[in-house]
């Protein structure tokens, strides 16, 4: 009889946020899956759990992967966790579940915390609808056809970024964005926790002293700006009338808002008239 994989999620930082039921599923499965054994070993020797550890992270996945499976299909019961956070956001074990699903194991959840909506919460920016883009690619054109196909995103942006690179994904997301309110998320549930409400303008300028540290999330406005209304016709007429009174022909001026607004030079013209 095949066993079941349970997604664990892990405190983001203040290791009392894991859960009751977290802690439990930890003791009791047969073995852990984690992105850095290291990472989750200090975890576990914090609660004095003791579990056999098998690494899985991005450039041994497909290898483990099927380690994992098998053994699952064997009958043992794997818990998989990241190093914060729910596992499979932006991470590895996506793979691992679509695998499971794919050959028939099953699959629990056991939640915890999530960097990007722990952020977006203290925020205080817009929440109701909102797009999780995860960490932007380090290949140059592959971050700028991301970043092109957001210009326009209306909902409230979340991106993840490492230290040494916020530095240049502020400036990355000013040029394709211009001077976008931010909110700069760092250190969640830590110590040192910090929401910086600015713009990305003023980012750009607060960072080139500053020396980023932490892992940051970073939550952008989206795109407010509307397109304009078509003028009535009697706003066309209106248009063009101002036009003439500046001096323009009345002639040159029906042709000119004819030409912004689509109406027909013709009946702006007679209505000038």
């Amino acid at each position: 009889m095949a066993g079941k994989l349970y997604v664990v999620g892990t405190p983001i930082g203040n290791l009392s946020d894991i859960s009751e039921r977290g802690k439990k599923t930890l003791e009791s499965v047969d073995f852990i899956a984690a992105e850095d054994t290291r990472v989750t070993a200090k975890l576990l020797n914090h609660f004095d759990i003791k579990k056999p550890l098998i690494s899985y992270y991005e450039h041994n996945k497909r290898e483990k992967g099927t380690v994992i499976t098998d053994r699952i299909l064997a009958g043992e019961t794997c818990a998989i966790v990241t190093d914060a956070g729910m596992p499979c956001i932006s991470d590895p074990g996506e793979d691992l579940i679509r695998d499971c699903h794919e050959i028939g194991i099953e699959v629990e959840s056991v939640p915890g915390p999530t960097a990007f909506a722990t952020a977006l919460a203290i925020s205080g920016m817009e929440t109701g609808r909102f797009t999780f883009e995860g960490f932007l690619s380090v290949n140059k054109q592959s971050r700028k056809v991301h970043l092109d196909e957001l210009k326009g995103e209306k909902r409230t942006m979340i991106f993840y970024e490492a230290p040494h690179k916020l530095r240049n994904t502020l400036k990355d997301l000013y040029s394709f964005f211009g001077d976008r309110e931010i909110a700069i998320v760092k250190e969640l549930t830590k110590i040192h926790e910090t929401v910086m409400r600015t713009t990305l303008k003023a980012a750009n300028e607060y960072f080139e002293t500053e020396n980023p540290k932490g892992e940051y999330v970073l939550i952008i406005a989206g795109d407010k700006e509307t397109k304009k209304q078509p003028l009535t016709f009697e706003e066309a007429v209106l248009s063009a009338k101002e036009l003439a009174d500046k001096g323009m022909s009345v002639n040159e001026a029906a042709k000119t808002v004819a030409a912004e607004t689509g109406f027909k030079k013709s009946d702006i013209y007679k209505s000038l008239l």
